[in-house]
C-alpha cells in the first residue's frame, strides 16, 4: 500500500520595511511567492494584509513594516524548503509560516 502525501493549506507572512518603495515591496513579494513555488507549494492568494504597521519594538533597526499574506499548499517538506529559503534574503526582516484553518 502507497503511502499518499496530502497538500495541506497555509499562510505565509512576510514583513518588510516600510520604508521601501511600493516597486521593491512588490518585488520582495514576489520573491517570497518564488520561493514558496519554487518549493514544491502551489500559491492560491498573495495580498498586502496591512500597509504601514508601527512596531512594538525595533526590528532591524526598522520602525514600521508592510505585511505580505500568501495562501499556499504545500507539504512538511515544501515548508521546510520554503523556511530556509527566505531565511536568506536579508530585504525580509521576519517571517511566519501557519497552517491555516
Amino acid at each position: 500500500m502507497e503511502k499518499t502525501i496530502t497538500a495541506r493549506k497555509y499562510e505565509l507572512v512576510v514583513i518588510v520595511d516600510a520604508k521601501l518603495l511600493n516597486e521593491e515591496k512588490e518585488a520582495v513579494c514576489k520573491e517570497a511567492a518564488d520561493i514558496v513555488t519554487k518549493g514544491g507549494g502551489k500559491v492560491i492568494n498573495s495580498q498586502v494584509w496591512f500597509d504601514k504597521h508601527k512596531f512594538t519594538f525595533r526590528i532591524k533597526k526598522c520602525t514600521e513594516g508592510t505585511y505580505h499574506l500568501i495562501n499556499f499548499e504545500g507539504d512538511a517538506s515544501t515548508v521546510e524548503k520554503i523556511h530556509s529559503n527566505l531565511r536568506l534574503n536579508e530585504k525580509i526582516l521576519r517571517f511566519a509560516i501557519m497552517k491555516a484553518a
